[in-house]
């Protein structure tokens, strides 16, 4: 009998310690900020414009957004190869949004968004517009819309993610009013 209650009381004991790491949220999951990883989107975006052969623009994010993750990725293949300026963002209302800037051609840019497991790009499915500016609706992961503009200077802003219509509206309206960072040197 003792060694029936040892065993029980090391099984009760694994179940307690596996429980510890677990807890009752009955308003729905939270989020631990402080276990979410962060990047100086500045200093990422300054780099990223030295090293591309387009203009970059800075992007100052809303209070209480935080950059969560920033790559030069490849974009297209043979003639339109080129690369992609990526920044993850969680907003304020703790949704994900992506900006990414090239100069790739839109299809090949909108075909390049995590997410799009196709090499046609997805047929448009409106227009949002956004700090002056028409922007291009594309569908994206379920549930989500990729926006996108073309400037004159061949640059093309995609905005994706599971953010709202609003805080697209926020990013467009940051990424168009950023200065255009210093490029690489001749």
């Amino acid at each position: 009998m003792v060694l029936s209650l040892a065993v029980l009381l090391v099984v009760i004991g694994a179940i307690v310690g596996v429980m510890r790491g677990c807890s009752f949220s009955p308003g729905g999951p939270s989020v631990d900020e402080g276990a979410m990883p962060s990047v100086d989107a500045a200093a990422e975006l300054s780099s990223a414009a030295t090293r591309v052969g387009f203009p970059v623009r800075a992007v100052a994010l809303p209070p209480g957004w935080r950059a969560n993750a920033a790559t030069v990725s490849p974009v297209g293949t043979g003639s339109t190869a080129t690369v992609a300026v990526r920044v993850g963002m969680i907003t304020n209302g703790g949704r994900y949004l992506r900006l990414s800037q090239s100069n790739a051609p839109v299809p090949v840019l909108v075909v390049s968004e995590p997410g799009l497991d196709s090499d046609t790009p997805p047929d448009e499915t409106g227009d949002q517009q956004a700090a002056g500016q028409s922007w291009t609706v594309y569908p994206g992961r379920p549930g989500e819309q990729t926006w996108v503009s073309k400037q004159k200077d061949g640059v093309v802003f995609v905005i994706s993610g599971s953010g709202t219509a609003q805080e697209k509206r926020t990013i467009a309206t940051v990424v168009l009013s950023g200065a255009v960072l210093p490029a690489k040197r001749g």
